[in-house]
C-alpha cells in the first residue's frame, strides 16, 4: 500500500481514479460500444498478418517475419489499455488500482519501446534488401532475425523500470483523480506532494534517447534508400522500391508524430483533452490502421490474406453442408 497525503490527514491509497473520456451515461455506452468494435478489428487485423505469415511459405522472409513480429507486438500494445478503457466505460467508480495502474504503466511504455526499436530494425532491413540486394540473403539470415526480434523485446522492457519503480515510491497528494484514461507519467508527477525536478529531467533524457536514436537511424537508413532508389535506372524499378518502403514511412510518420508530441516533456502543459485524443490516435488507432497499410500496399501479403479467405469461406461451406 502506498502512503496518500493530503494537507488534513493521511489514509492508504487503494487506487487512482481514471477519468476517462467524461460524458453522461449514454455516451459512456456508444464510446464503449466503438471502442469494443476498433479493439476486435484491430486484433482481427494484425492476427491476419500474422497467420497470412505463418501459412504462406513464401512469406517466410525477414521482411514478412518482422512485420509478424511487429503485428504480436500491436496486439499486446493495444491490449495493454483497451481492455481496462472498456470496463472504465461501464463502472460508476472508474478506479484502478495502485499495483495496476503502475503495472499498466511499465507494460503501456514497455510496449511503446519495443515499438520504437521494432521500427528501426525493420528501416534496417529495408536498407539492406535495397542498397545492398547481392549482399541481403548473406547478412539478414534467419538467425539475425531472430537475435534483432529477441533484442528488441529485452531491449523494450529493460527501457522505463527504473523511473517507474521511483515514481511509484513517490509520496501523492490532494486528488487521486488522472485526468486521462491511463496511467501517464504526467498525471502522476502532478500528483506528487512535492515537485520532483530530477525525476522530470531523467525522464526527459530517457523519452529523447528512446525516440531520438532510433528515428535518426530510420532517417538515415532511408536517406540512404532514396539515394539508392533514384539510381535505378528504370521507372519500374523505382516504384517497386517505393512501394516495399512507402508502407514502413506511412506508419514510421503515424507513430512518431504523435509520440513525440506527448513524451519529451511529460510536465508540459497539455490540454487534457488534447492530451487524451493524441494518445488515443497513437495507442488505439495506429494499431488498428498498420494492418490496412502493410496489406494495400503490398500483392504478396494482398494475394496470402485472399488464400486464407477462400480458405475460411470453404471450410465454412462445408462446415454448413
Amino acid at each position: 500500500m502506498k502512503t496518500f497525503s493530503s494537507p488534513s490527514n493521511s489514509s492508504t491509497i487503494t487506487g487512482f481514479i481514471l477519468l476517462g473520456f467524461p460524458c453522461p451515461r449514454e455516451g459512456q455506452i456508444l464510446l464503449f460500444v466503438l471502442l469494443f468494435i476498433t479493439y476486435l478489428l484491430t486484433l482481427m487485423g494484425n492476427a491476419s498478418i500474422i497467420c497470412a505469415v505463418r501459412c504462406d511459405q513464401r512469406l517466410h522472409t525477414p521482411m514478412y517475419l518482422l512485420l509478424a513480429n511487429f503485428s504480436f507486438l500491436e496486439i499486446c500494445y493495444v491490449t495493454s489499455t483497451v481492455p481496462n478503457m472498456l470496463a472504465n466505460f461501464l463502472s460508476d467508480t472508474k478506479v484502478i488500482s495502485f499495483s495496476g495502474c503502475f503495472l499498466q504503466f511499465y507494460f503501456f511504455f514497455s510496449l511503446g519501446s519495443t515499438e520504437c526499436f521494432f521500427l528501426a530494425v525493420m528501416a534496417a532491413d529495408r536498407y539492406l534488401a535495397i542498397c545492398r540486394p547481392l549482399h541481403y540473403p548473406a547478412l539478414m539470415t534467419g538467425r539475425l532475425c531472430n537475435t534483432l526480434v529477441i533484442g528488441c523485446w529485452v531491449l523494450g522492457f529493460l527501457w522505463f523500470p527504473v523511473p517507474i519503480i521511483i515514481i511509484s515510491q513517490m509520496s501523492f497528494c490532494g486528488s487521486r483523480m488522472i485526468d486521462h484514461f491511463l496511467c501517464d507519467p504526467g498525471p502522476l508527477l502532478a500528483l506528487a506532494c512535492s515537485r520532483a525536478p530530477l525525476m522530470e529531467f531523467f525522464w526527459t533524457i530517457i523519452s529523447s534517447v528512446l525516440l531520438f536514436v532510433p528515428f535518426l537511424f530510420i532517417m538515415g537508413s532511408y536517406i540512404l534508400v532514396l539515394r539508392a532508389v533514384f539510381k535505378v535506372p528504370s521507372r519500374e524499378g523505382q516504384k517497386k522500391a517505393f512501394s516495399t518502403c512507402g508502407s514502413h514511412l506511412i506508419v514510421v510518420s503515424l507513430f512518431y508524430g504523435s509520440v513525440m508530441i506527448m513524451y519529451l516533456s511529460p510536465t508540459s502543459e497539455h490540454e487534457a483533452g488534447m492530451q487524451k485524443l493524441v494518445t488515443l490516435f497513437y495507442s488505439v488507432v495506429t494499431p488498428l490502421i498498420n494492418p490496412v497499410i502493410y496489406s494495400l500496399r503490398n500483392k504478396d501479403m494482398k494475394h496470402s490474406l485472399q488464400k486464407i479467405l477462400k480458405k475460411a469461406e470453404n471450410w465454412s461451406r462445408k462446415a454448413q453442408g
